[in-house]
């Protein structure tokens, strides 16, 4: 079985910079094209099971890529940027001039262990799915879900580089769990 994972087209605050988890912002008319265009990537491929984040952004790029009924599923929302939300990577240094998501901390928002704790909830639903899942999700935490996917930490994340509308996949090979394809 394979998860492939998409990050939803582009929004105005994916262009500035800006953080965004629980801010529900619709998908910039480039964000929706994109969104569109991701359909012809899944033409052939069937899936036991389709999963979308709460987020508008992602919904909106599940019913544009074909995939109109999605089920919302909560562990797929975007790591929580608490006092954060909004502010650019510049503005958040200017008051923590170590901070990154990964390391944290995020000011009434998530910690590494939460996000390791819900991305490990999803990934067991995901395996245990009777064929391929698709899921609908945004940057810092399907980059944490690629990480932990293969056994490693969210902080693997931070290597792993992700644009707006594009697909990964993470899959099995003999028994180790690999990443097949990364931000196609």
């Amino acid at each position: 079985m394979s998860l492939f994972l998409v990050r939803h087209g582009a929004t105005e605050w994916s262009l500035s910079g800006q953080h965004t988890s629980r801010t529900d912002i619709p998908l910039l008319p480039q964000g929706e094209e994109e969104a569109a265009d991701l359909g012809g990537f899944f033409e052939d491929q069937e899936f036991a099971l389709v999963l979308t984040s709460p987020r508008l952004r992602a919904r909106r790029t599940a019913e544009l890529a074909g995939f109109p009924d999605a089920v919302v599923d909560e562990d797929l929302r975007e790591w929580d940027y608490g006092d954060y939300e909004g502010l650019t990577r510049a503005e958040i240094l200017e008051r923590d001039p170590d901070w990154t998501i990964w390391d944290g901390p995020t000011p009434d928002g998530e910690t590494a262990a939460d996000v390791a704790t819900r991305l490990d909830r999803l990934i067991s639903r995901v395996r245990a799915a009777d064929g391929d899942v698709l899921a609908f999700s945004h940057g810092h935490i399907s980059r944490a879900l690629g990480g932990r996917w293969i056994g490693e930490a969210p902080s693997f994340g931070r290597s792993l580089i992700l644009d707006t509308a594009t697909v990964s996949v993470l899959g099995e090979d003999r028994g180790v769990w690999v990443i097949e394809r990364w931000n196609a």
